[in-house]
């Protein structure tokens, strides 16, 4: 099994910053990929960003390119979402997703694990 915790969302002003945090535990080989999701009200789950845990590589969505960044440190499982230059439009609750290798990318469907998020709220 595989268990992934959220942490590190908050409310912050436009403009501002924060770093996101999903601590992963359990079989290493699941969780080749990793990625976020978000989720705001009324709206359907929208990829944000995955990581391929081997070798860095990333994959971002066109509305956070040049804003959010990814990153892993794998000798302690975890996984961060550096956002800055943050929108209203960012408010959601955001989801760390684990999946292999061949998960990596925007569907979530190819994701077999997720946490249980953090909200995210940017006030203008």
């Amino acid at each position: 099994q595989v268990q992934l915790v959220e942490s590190g969302g908050g409310l912050v002003q436009a403009g501002g910053s924060l770093r996101l945090s999903c601590a992963a535990s359990g079989r290493s080989f699941s969780m080749l990929a990793m990625g976020w999701f978000r989720q705001a009200p009324g709206k359907e789950r929208e990829f944000v960003i995955a990581i391929r845990r081997s070798d860095g590589s990333t994959y971002y969505a066109d509305s956070v390119k040049g804003r959010f960044t990814i990153s892993r440190d794998n000798a302690k499982n975890t996984v961060y979402l550096q956002m800055n230059s943050l929108k209203p439009e960012d408010t959601a609750v955001y989801y760390c997703a684990a999946g292999p290798l061949s998960a990596y990318g925007p569907d979530p469907g190819k994701y077999d694990y997720w946490g249980r998020g953090t909200q995210v709220t940017v006030s203008s």
